[in-house]
């Protein structure tokens, strides 16, 4: 049949459900492709059966290509049911949203669900629809009433709102993120009426696009009312003595539900709740087709999922953790298919295996089960399936004779096939991910003298062949599709670029957001007894915020204690002098004692060995001015191929990267490029384009790794790169014999090695390379002084790539502009998939069922114990829960031979579980292992907590994090805090930015060679990088002068008061960007995001950011101190100025003399009246003016 005529069937099928109608034939994305051509002519949704989640977000993704009708997904729970975990919020959110849009959305739409979603029950539809609120702009609300039904749906309220499920009530305005808005929603209430509603963004927390109405849903699928929870107090009571449940536990239960807080295990209370829970079926409208996918695939997908809830189950049972009989709980086979008869069914396959499966002796096979006693026949073969069949194929450009083989131009022939298609007179279209990929490929295929049309979008292919717009020949279209497929009788064949260039990894899609900067993020995480450091007075512990009253003006002031118990207290409008302290890990801090000469001391030795690494930084610089090397060619048509082989799109900040290293490559000077960036963000794809260019030009490439497991695997990653070109890639380290160690060698100096990886063995003697081009350096901090030394040599002659994971501070970035050529990628990779993280009880049930889900699906465990003490008792314990895991343990203090052997055996997937410290180092990239569990948590920091998780997720699969903690009573509120911020850590959250700040701040020091721990500890590594930064600009002829912060005494309230702002950390945080701001455009800016976020300013607040303002204009004029004062009514301002007195004394004269009751005392004070200014509103405008008068005079040279 051809595709009108399979349409055809389905419509009718739709209008005059009949049973089963099953379809054949329908190979790659040919499926998605058919319904989105059905959506076009049916006004009912389609709920679309997968055997597993990871197929229905690839069919989501696919149907919203060919697609602009809705399409959605509705998630199973990301564990078994009963495993003692607290479910997300996301995916309970997601859940949610899609059972109320499957109810309520008229017209063309799709939802996706993996098999046991189907099968999971949940809130039933009478329930959910009657507890969902609607707000509409200009409508009258009772607040009260609000605030207690988000409660009772599982809302928490929260300082700032980031994640779904959150709010954040602060005076006039609701910040809310409910599930069904892709953003946050800032509510603005004049009275009870809905002013106005917008969404923002949670990363800026700025508003931006307005609303006129919004859906409201619950977050928790157990929605609570008091009148419910008295009935299940009751229920819980009465099944407690049957199912054998403790007191303890039944109190817990009853705690959290009060709480309103999500259960651990929260299926269990399922039929506490709901007489008759529902299934997202029971959410379908009449007549809504089921399509179930691949039923062979789905049927072994639910008797899987049973029988794991069977023994998770028998396991919860055990331990008194379950109060209702399992039947209750999901629902099997049989149940599942009472539910879908009445709908019209749709079994879809590549090929036909209905036989198979109805002959099949499973009863509880959901296709028999939706067979039997239909009424329904069509044939004799199957009497309940009417049957149909599509031809359909994949695009094959394997099929090439003689293959692809090495030596060969794979490309080239590939482009032959399509060359002959074109000729065939087939209508083509080739999907690439992106716009900038999409012009890479029309020059490509330009090359190869092929003809092709940018197509305008995806959806003309959903149009009907008989209109359909896409012409005979080759087009090309963006956006993101998983494979094509072929219509032999209809000349018609959509192919991705994937399928034409070669296979590789496919990864979903992502937000791609870039990471802001953190240089005003430093108190964000600041906590009362961490340190801090003064400028003035060195090292002491930060104690708070507290509210003091000098001269009767009320003023917030940071409360620091020194050492003896010494009190400093510093107003908020001078946090520019303090810094937070991060030190050498290891280190014992020593506090510095107020009015002692020591911390000018210790500033004085550190100064002394900055200005030394500084010095050698700029004489690197100028003798690599007059060097002379290797001018490389500039990219053409074979690196154009090279290219386009590239699996994703570059990042904005990876393109840029290769821009500039080619550009490096092509100037007479040898290249000393570093390029920083997070594992994972593309630094290894830029080194390779700069590796393929100097084997293009007749020159071999070194890459040199800090340690052999590198090697390893940069030896993988380069072999599989190089697949396709006649390039020789060798490894060499001690994991070579030394048979093959000669033969490696004598390939080097006879030029046979085009790219050789390897340790410091590279650097030995006995290395003689016949031409070297280029030197890629991973991780070069990591190598001893002697290393560094030839390193040095080497780099003279050759151009070198430096590549690091370690981020660095933006201030140090320009500072080395000049000195050392830097490019840094920022922008995350969008392809990522985010880890999904989960806090719990340390359990056994949930770890043995952490660790047999990972490796069932051939993956690896990390499971992080941060003391040696216990870890090798820790790992006997699961060993006994998980037999048939082969577990290894590490740590560092483990023999570091025997700890790398080890860590290769686990890379090349020989260990299952790896049980360990912290130790685990960043840049080792196994993508196998996407399970980490941490325990107890609590016990580490945001960013080792980040760091630990993001050894994980660098794959095309779902990653998991479970932070495993003792009872939640037995740990403090801001381990609470800290756990579910690295929950809600993604890489477009405030919360990342955080975690980002210590990485900066150490690496920064590794990046320039820096091994001065001694004069890091002792002044913190931020003032450390400052004074660092200043020596470099005086080095390069920029003299730099000691930053004044003028201390201002207005005699005014000037903070932000706790009645507008009350929580300390924004406050403290907001405080640190207030003092940051570069000039009035920036305040403006910043008081209208005040505005946004927490409503109209107060006085005080308004104050405090003129006296920044006027701050900044005092150290234009080098003025420390502002004293204001008022004599009969008169308004009088003294200035003081610093040691160096005024920036133009003979221009402030002249002002002195043209303004007679100004004052210049011989001390450098000045004594100024400001101008009265008629009706100003603001009371700081006449300071303002004379200041600002007073610069144009003052600092004129």
């Amino acid at each position: 049949m051809n595709t009108e005529q399979v349409l055809l069937k389905l419509r009718e099928s739709i209008r005059e459900p009949k049973g089963v109608l099953a379809l054949t034939g329908l190979l790659g994305t040919s499926s998605a492709w058919l319904i989105a051509r059905l959506l076009k002519s049916v006004n009912h949704p389609i709920l679309w059966v997968t055997s597993l989640q990871k197929e229905a977000e690839q069919i989501v993704s696919d149907l919203s290509f060919f697609s602009d009708c809705p399409v959605f997904l509705y998630p199973c729970h990301d564990s078994l049911p009963f495993v003692p975990l607290l479910p997300s919020t996301d995916t309970i959110s997601q859940r949610i949203s899609t059972l109320y849009r499957l109810a309520t959305e008229e017209g063309p739409a799709v939802a996706v669900a993996p098999a046991q979603a189907l099968a999971e029950l949940t809130v039933p539809p009478e329930v959910l629809l009657n507890h969902v609120e609607y707000l509409q702009k200009g409508e009258e609300v009772d607040r009260e009433k609000l605030l207690k039904w988000l409660i009772d749906s599982g809302y928490e309220s929260c300082a700032i709102v980031q994640s779904r499920g959150e709010f954040s009530i602060r005076g006039s305005l609701l910040d809310i993120f409910p599930p069904i808005t892709t953003r946050p929603v800032r509510i603005d209430f004049f009275g009870d009426f809905v002013e106005e509603m917008r969404l923002f963004d949670p990363l800026t927390q700025r508003s931006a696009e307005d609303l006129n109405e919004l859906v409201l849903l619950p977050c928790n699928e157990l929605i609570f009312s008091r009148s419910m929870y008295e009935a299940i107090h009751e229920k819980l009571v009465k099944r407690a003595a049957e199912y054998n449940l403790s007191a303890r536990r039944v109190h817990e239960i009853l705690q959290q539900m009060e709480a309103r807080r999500l259960v651990e295990g929260h299926e269990a209370l399922l039929p506490l709740f709901y007489s008759k829970p529902a299934s997202v079926l029971d959410y379908t409208p009449q007549h809504t087709p089921i399509l179930i996918d691949r039923p062979e695939e789905v049927d072994p997908a639910l008797e899987n999922f049973r029988k794991g809830a069977e023994q998770t189950y028998e396991t919860a049972f055990g331990e008194h953790r379950v109060f209702s009989p399992l039947d209750s709980l999901i629902l099997d086979s049989e149940q599942l298919a009472k539910r879908i008869n009445g709908h019209t069914c749709w079994l879809f396959q590549d090929i036909n295996l209905y036989g198979s499966l109805l002959e099949s002796s499973n009863i509880t096979s959901l296709v028999q089960q939706l067979t039997k006693n239909t009424g329904f026949s069509v044939g004799p073969a199957h009497p309940n399936i009417q049957e149909l069949e599509i031809k359909s194929g994949r695009p094959d450009l394997t099929l090439i004779p003689g293959g692809a083989k090495k030596g060969k131009d794979f490309v080239g022939l590939a482009l032959d096939r399509l060359k002959d298609w074109i000729e065939a007179g087939e209508r083509i279209v080739l999907v690439v991910p992106g716009r900038r990929q999409s012009r890479r490929m029309m020059e490509l295929l330009s090359y190869h003298e092929i003809v092709s049309d940018e197509a305008a979008g995806p959806t003309m292919l959903s149009a009907p062949l008989t209109s359909d717009p896409v012409e005979p020949g080759l087009n090309i279209c963006t956006g993101e599709l998983s494979s094509g497929f072929v219509l032999p009788g209809e000349a018609y064949i959509v192919i991705t670029e994937e399928e034409l260039l070669g296979s590789r990894t496919r990864r979903t899609r992502g937000s791609g957001r870039e990471k802001a900067t953190v240089s005003d993020l430093v108190f964000e995480d600041l906590r009362p007894g961490q340190p801090i450091v003064h400028r003035d007075h060195g090292v002491g512990l930060y104690k708070g915020l507290v509210m003091i009253e000098t001269g009767g003006v009320p003023g917030e002031f940071l409360f620091l204690e020194y050492r003896g118990g010494d009190k400093l207290y510093l107003p908020v409008d001078r946090l520019g002098l303090v810094q937070k302290y991060i030190g050498i890990e290891g280190r014992t801090l020593r506090l510095d004692r107020l009015g002692s000469s020591s911390w000018q001391l210790t500033k004085k030795k550190v100064r002394k060995d900055i200005y030394e690494i500084a010095h050698e930084l700029v004489d690197l610089y100028a003798s690599r001015k007059v060097s002379k090397g290797f001018e490389f060619s500039p990219p053409d048509a074979m690196f154009q191929q090279f290219e386009a082989s590239f699996p994703y799109e570059e990042t904005r900040d990876q393109a840029a990267s290769i821009e500039e290293v080619l550009s490096d490559m092509q100037e007479s000077r040898p290249m000393d490029r570093l390029i920083c960036g997070d594992v994972g963000y593309g630094k290894t794809e830029v080194a390779m384009r700069a590796v393929f260019k100097a084997v293009e030009d007749g020159k071999q490439v070194a890459v040199l790794v800090p340690t052999t497991l590198l090697a390893e695997q940069h030896e993988r990653t380069f072999m599989q790169r190089f697949q396709r070109y006649p390039v020789t890639v060798e490894a060499l380290s001690r994991l070579k014999t030394r048979q093959r160690q000669r033969e490696i060698l004598a390939g080097i100096s006879h030029g046979r090695v085009d790219i050789i990886i390897g340790t410091h063995r590279l650097l030995q003697p006995d290395v003689k390379f016949k031409d070297l081009g280029l030197l890629i350096v991973d991780e070069e901090h990591r190598f001893g002084v002697k290393h560094k030394e030839r390193l040095k040599r080497l780099k003279q002659t050759v151009d070198c790539l430096t590549l690091t994971a370690t981020p660095i501070p933006r201030t140090l970035q320009l500072s080395l502009l000049g000195i050392r050529d830097l490019s840094v990628i920022n922008t995350p990779p969008r392809e990522r998939i985010p880890v999904k993280t989960f806090m719990a009880e340390f359990d056994d049930s949930l770890i043995k069922e952490a660790i047999e889900r990972e490796v069932s699906r051939g993956g690896q465990v990390f499971f992080v114990h941060n003391r040696i003490k216990g870890l090798y008792r820790l790992a006997e314990h699961i060993q006994r829960l998980t037999p048939d895991a082969r577990i290894e343990v590490i740590h560092g203090q483990m023999n570091p031979t025997e700890l790398e052997e080890i860590m290769i055996r686990f890379v090349r997937g020989d260990i299952d579980c790896l049980m360990c410290t912290t130790i685990i180092e960043s840049g080792i990239d196994i993508p196998s292992a996407n399970t980490t569990i941490i325990n107890r948590a609590d016990k580490l920091g945001l960013a080792d907590l980040y760091q630990l998780r993001g050894r994980v997720g660098r794959a095309g699969e779902q990653a998991y994090a479970y932070l495993l903690i003792p009872r939640i009573s037995e740990i403090g509120k801001e381990s609470i805090k800290r756990l579910k911020a690295i929950m809600e850590l993604s890489v477009s959250g405030g919360g990342f930015r955080l975690a980002m700040q210590d990485l900066q701040i150490r690496g920064a020091g590794n990046i320039l060679g820096v091994s001065q721990s001694g004069s890091i500890a002792e002044v913190g590594y931020e003032l450390y990088l400052e004074l660092l930064q200043r020596a470099i600009e005086e080095f390069k002829g920029f003299p730099q002068k000691d930053e004044i912060d003028p201390e201002v005494n207005l005699g005014i309230p000037a903070f932000i008061p706790e009645e507008y702002i009350p929580d300390v950390e924004q406050r403290l945080f907001l405080y640190r960007r207030m003092a940051r701001l570069e000039d009035s455009e920036k305040d403006a800016d910043f008081s209208l995001e005040l505005r946004d976020r927490f409503g109209p300013m107060p006085e005080e607040t308004t104050s405090l950011l003129k006296v920044m303002g006027i701050k900044r204009t005092l150290r234009l004029l080098n003025v420390v101190r502002l004293d204001r004062s008022f004599s009969d009514n008169k308004e009088r301002i003294v200035l003081s100025f610093g040691p160096e007195g005024p920036p133009n004394r003979a221009g402030l004269l002249e002002a002195v003399q043209k303004n007679r009751d100004w004052r210049l005392l011989p001390d450098d004070r000045l004594i100024i009246f400001p101008e009265f200014i008629e009706g100003a509103v603001d009371s700081l405008a006449g300071i303002r003016q004379t200041l600002q008068v007073l610069v144009k005079k003052a600092t004129k040279i």
